[in-house]
Parts: C-alpha cells; structure tokens; sequence
C-alpha cells in the first residue's frame, strides 16, 4: 500500500507547467534532460507537451533527416525546434500558426540561450496553413492538429511531396470518411488508418507507431515519405 506521506507520482501526462521548481527532475546529461531544463526556465509550458514533443521528434529523426521543417499548427514551436537540436543538418524551420501562445516567445528565448545555434533559424509565421508553400525537400510536421486541422497538414504535405509526420487529435468521426468502419473499429482508430491507407493511395511509403500512452492516449504517429524519395531511412 502507498505512504499517505509518499510524494505523488510525476505524471508526464500532466497539464501543469513545468517552471525553475522541477529543474533537479532534470539534472542530467542528455539531451532531453538539457532541453527539459530549458523549457522549465522558460516557466510556461505544460509538461505533457514537452514529451509529447521529444517523443515525436525522436520517432521523425529515426526516419527523416535534413530538410527545412515546417510545422503547421505548431503553436509554441518546441516541436520543430526539438527537430534542429536533432539535427542540425536541417538549415531553418518555419513554425505556422494562426494565433501564436504567449509561450512561443518566452520559450525560443530558453532555448536559443541554452543553443545559440537556433538563433536565427526559427521564423514564426501568422498565417492559416494553407498560404504556406511546401516543397519536396521539406519536412512537415505537426503534433495534435485537432480534427480535420491533421487532414488539412496531410493534404499540404502531398501537394508539396513533402515528407511529413503528424500526431493527431480530437477526432471527428461526424466528419470522417472512415464512419463505414466504426462497427468495426473505434472511430479514432478508423480514422487514422484511413489517413493511412491515404498516404499510401497519394503515393507515400507509410510508417505508423505511437509514442507511450501514459503521455497521451492519443498517441498514434503517422509518417510518410513520398515513394522517390530516398532520404528516410529504412529502419
């Protein structure tokens, strides 16, 4: 049985922010350790965004390297910003959105403190994701679009022939063309395999995993390289 004077359990999956208090969770040497470090200067970020970010980055740089990356939708921008400590081989990234978290700024600054390297290299952009033009060297990425937001990242992604990742969210089987399967299926799960099998139909070698289910139960991650290409890795 658990203490009653035992200190709760540090929960990734929590919304609260990481801040300079929880910087011994990460003393140590790693990577993770010394961006986590840097997003708990920055005081404003929840902690479960910081591992749905690694978790992502970490599965996209297995496959993909090089490439601007673009991430649509991206919010604060940890995600592509996670991506160029990574690899460094990617030049720039261009983190769109259409309403930018007071975080954003507060964050870039942690973090380009800890790696002056990313000064300069991270644009973000107001804007609806559909002005952005993509191209086939590109990297898109995006963690938890909500709803149809993943489709619309999908789409973008193959009209430019990019290479792309995307963790999606807040499904909306009303607005699905997966609805045929849910007697068979749960209606999230019919609707990411149909963004799948999509990939696939526009031409894409696809790939499909999750990252751990404690962080988020919507952790299934969907990846694509267009069938030509041949940077992504065979793993």
């Amino acid at each position: 049985m658990t203490s009653a004077l035992a200190p709760p359990r540090f929960s990734r999956a929590s919304t609260n922010r990481l801040t300079a208090r929880d910087l011994g969770r990460f003393a140590g040497g790693s990577l993770f350790d010394a961006i986590a470090r840097a997003v708990c200067a920055a005081g404003c970020l929840p902690r479960k965004e910081l591992y749905e970010a690694w978790e992502l980055a970490r599965r996209v740089r297995r496959r993909f390297r090089g490439g601007r990356i673009l991430d649509l939708a991206g919010g604060h921008g940890l995600l592509a910003q996670v991506l160029l400590l990574l690899d460094d081989s990617s030049p720039s990234a261009l983190v769109v959105d259409t309403a930018m978290p007071p975080s954003a700024a507060a964050l870039h600054e942690a973090l380009t403190t800890a790696w002056p390297r990313l000064c300069g290299r991270v644009e973000f952009v107001l804007a609806d994701i559909g002005s952005v033009t993509i191209g086939a060297g590109d990297l898109v990425v995006s963690c938890h679009a909500c709803g149809a937001l993943t489709d619309r990242v999908l789409a973008q992604a193959v009209r430019g022939r990019a290479r792309v990742a995307v963790l999606p969210c807040c499904h909306d089987a009303r607005a699905s063309s997966a609805a045929a399967c849910n007697g068979w299926l749960d209606p999230a799960l019919a609707i990411d395999a149909a963004r799948a099998h999509g990939l696939e139909a526009q031409g894409y070698r696809v790939w499909t995993q999750t990252i751990p289910a404690e962080i988020t139960p919507k952790n299934r991650v969907l990846l694509g390289t267009p069938r030509r290409d041949t940077s992504a890795r065979a793993l």
